[in-house]
């Protein structure tokens, strides 16, 4: 379909896309704390990932943001969606990923300390807000689920809100 047809209007929702990355090793996850001089989460934990490339693919980004952050590669697949509402024009949707890794040991980036962290150690650690409702989600996943889709907003408390859609 040509891009005139398309039905591109800046009143509908837009959805800048992102990646997240979520890398298993046995009951571990592959996760970055922050650099101290990060403008957002400085020193706390989050999957790797960021930004799509124009001319890149979802996947391709995610292999590239894995590598940039950690020095790692690994088979990733998709696991699930999140849109984010940002309040404005335009939102963030974010394409979340997992995989295994057996082999290698990740290197510090200018991003921050990518660190193999146990599941179970979670709780204890400061890490970004919606890290413990998507990492508990991808932790219960196996290879060949299918992907989930959620929406993550703040409601009028100030408080954090992920709703997974039906399956």
């Amino acid at each position: 379909m040509p891009v005139s047809d398309q039905g591109v209007n800046r009143e509908r929702y837009m959805l800048i896309p992102r990646t997240a990355i979520f890398l298993r090793r046995d009951d571990a996850y592959l996760l970055l704390k922050g650099a101290p001089t990060k403008r957002l989460w400085p020193n706390r934990y989050n999957g790797l990932g960021g930004h799509v490339e124009r001319g890149e693919d979802l996947l391709s980004a995610a292999q590239r943001e894995l590598r940039e952050e950690s020095g790692l590669s690994a088979d990733l697949w998709l696991c699930g969606t999140v849109v984010i509402e940002t309040g404005q024009n335009p939102g963030i949707c974010l394409y979340i990923f997992t995989g295994e890794s057996v082999e290698g040991e990740p290197q510090a980036s200018t991003e921050g300390l990518a660190e193999w962290i146990a599941y179970d150690r979670l709780s204890g650690l400061p890490v970004v807000e919606d890290l413990p409702v998507l990492l508990g989600r991808v932790h219960a996943m196996r290879k060949g689920d299918p992907p989930f889709a959620a929406r993550s907003f703040y409601g009028q408390d100030d408080r954090l809100t992920v709703l997974f859609a039906k399956e």
